[in-house]
């Protein structure tokens, strides 16, 4: 049996790299007594999977992570007995039973949702309201990417899927998959290039709000947040 493990990060933890979360996660199902299922071999581990990794500084309202048990009391007790577990900045939001057609959490992250603001200090003189309809009108939207290999110009275009600016705050929806996986520093960096000023460094307090997988049915493709995606007991899938 699979579940799916809503959580958020948040003050002093979002400093902590994602090998340290998942280490911390191993170590709170242990000292939570889940039953939880281990791979065979010489060094088992326990089977767990986690959405998309959460950059270093960064806090969030919706990461997930999905484990294999072999059974399961609920899905409020589980949820209960890992908060009891856990330390301040990493909180449980909800566990859910992933039915047998759901796709692996990693593989399945198609998008995220982000909230954007600029520190005090490091707010640029650019009126957003008045550039942004302009910069989502563009037929192309470049920007640098650093890679191994050095760097490459990239189009941000198709990956941003939704982009609004209020009273100080960007809300985006951006590609967050295995192939485009935009990050919102580039997407500000885009749209500051576009009256002539450069991101400062630490200039942005970044919350990832939500991860989300594509569907498809009778209307066509749209987003599903992995959270949407499961049942608790009693619940039909």
């Amino acid at each position: 049996m699979r579940l799916r493990i809503k959580f958020r990060k948040y003050g002093s933890v979002r400093y902590i790299g994602h090998l340290d979360v998942m280490r911390f996660f191993q170590k709170a199902i242990r000292r939570a007594e889940i039953d939880v299922a281990y791979t065979n071999g010489f060094s088992p581990h326990q089977i767990m999977a986690f959405a998309a990794p959460l950059g270093v500084g960064i806090t969030s309202n919706g990461e997930y992570m999905d484990i294999e048990v072999h059974s399961v009391t609920s899905c409020q007790d589980i949820m209960e007995k890992l908060n009891q577990a856990s330390v301040p900045g990493i909180e449980i939001i909800s566990v859910k039973i992933l039915p047998e057609t759901a796709g692996n959490a990693m593989a399945s992250v198609a998008a995220a949702a982000y909230t954007v603001q600029f520190r005090k200090d490091r707010t640029p003189l650019t009126d957003f309201s008045e550039i942004l309809p302009d910069f989502l009108a563009k037929e192309h939207i470049w920007t640098a990417r650093k890679t191994k290999n050095g760097t490459r110009e990239i189009d941000l275009k198709a990956g941003i899927f939704q982009l609004t600016y209020s009273d100080g705050i960007f809300s985006m929806i951006v590609d967050a998959s295995s192939g485009g996986n935009i990050k919102p520093g580039q997407v500000m960096e885009a749209l500051l290039a576009e009256t002539g000023e450069s991101l400062q460094e630490n200039a942005l307090i970044i919350t990832r709000e939500d991860v989300y997988t594509k569907v498809r049915d009778e209307s066509g493709e749209k987003l599903l947040s992995l959270n949407e995606i499961g049942f608790v007991e009693g619940e039909l899938s």
